[in-house]
């Protein structure tokens, strides 16, 4: 399916430590939320905090993940769940589970993504 492709690059992109070509997978009008914050656009997030953070990362992986997507016209949301590691240049792998939901719409024949929301917490037992 389509929308979980766009998800699937956007993950991609996070693990290869640059997102700066997931911009495609966004509208330009996206909204990004992060753990309580508001980020603002997919562009300002990635300017002001997924790209200065993913410079500082060794490795970034997912694991464990699962989506679920709802397809109702031109609008699609997805559901997923996942854990991951990151390991920073300068301290202590990052290990968390986490939950995203997005909201994607469909233009000019391309599903791209209008709203992302995700969080994350440390596992159970860390």
């Amino acid at each position: 399916m389509a929308v979980k492709e766009v998800l699937a690059s956007y993950k991609r992109a996070v693990e290869s430590l640059d997102a700066s070509g997931a911009v495609r997978l966004f509208t330009e009008d996206s909204a990004v939320f992060e753990n309580g914050t508001s980020e603002g656009t997919f562009k300002h997030y990635l300017g002001h905090h997924l790209g200065p953070e993913l410079n500082e990362v060794r490795a970034f992986r997912y694991a464990d993940y699962a989506v679920s997507v709802k397809v109702e016209g031109p609008v699609a949301v997805a559901s997923e769940t996942y854990r991951f590691r990151m390991e920073p240049k300068r301290a202590e792998p990052i290990e968390r589970q986490a939950v995203a939901t997005s909201v994607l719409r469909k233009e000019g024949g391309a599903w791209k993504i209008l709203q992302f929301h995700n969080s994350s917490l440390r596992p159970r037992g860390s």
